[in-house]
């Protein structure tokens, strides 16, 4: 499986990364709704998502939250999420190209920020997340998730604590990935 830089990491073959991302047996492992339980979301908040990719947590969040900030680095994602949100009709969703270094969230505006098997991409974790940190309202979180196998727990851990951010709970349901909320 080929990768470019261009890509963020993520395979050239645009099709067969889509049909990845949207496999119907993901939601077996990824366990969308007990992750939004967890996340603790009201119909009020606001909510930014950095590695929107295709989708898949965009229209869940979408429905749980008055407004998502989605966002992805990866061009040819944002394109296939753009267009599926405008055949969707959703009002509620605004997407973004992110910059590899930064998820572009407005400061002080999000209640939650998500991200899902995108942290193996930040390219100095603890400066990107004090970049997400800037956009969390007072009292707001950040959820990380990722697989144990890209990225150790540790690692995501450390780099919270080198961007200020404090462990507030580590759910353990998900089988291949490890879940971190900060504030």
């Amino acid at each position: 499986m080929a990768h470019s830089a261009e890509h963020f990491g993520n395979p050239d073959d645009l099709r067969e990364y889509v049909a990845k991302l949207d496999d119907p047996e993901r939601e077996g492992w990824q366990m969308p709704d007990e992750v939004l339980r967890a996340l603790e979301l009201a119909p009020e908040m606001v909510v930014g998502e950095i590695g929107a990719g295709t989708g898949y947590f965009t229209f869940r969040l979408a429905r749980a939250a008055a407004l998502v900030y989605a966002s992805d680095a990866d061009p040819r994602l944002v394109e296939v999420l753009r267009q599926r949100i405008a055949a969707a009709a959703l009002r509620n969703v605004v997407l973004a190209l992110a910059f590899p270094d930064d998820p572009a969230f407005p400061a002080s505006s999000c209640d939650r920020v998500v991200t899902v098997n995108a942290f193996h991409h930040f390219p100095d974790p603890p400066s990107y997340l004090r970049r997400v940190a800037r956009a969390l309202r007072p009292g707001g979180r950040l959820a990380v998730i990722d697989f144990h196998e890209k990225v150790p727990h540790d690692d995501v851990r450390q780099a919270a604590l080198a961007a200020g951010l404090r462990l507030l709970a580590e759910p353990r349901f998900l089988p291949r990935q490890h879940f971190t909320i900060l504030h």
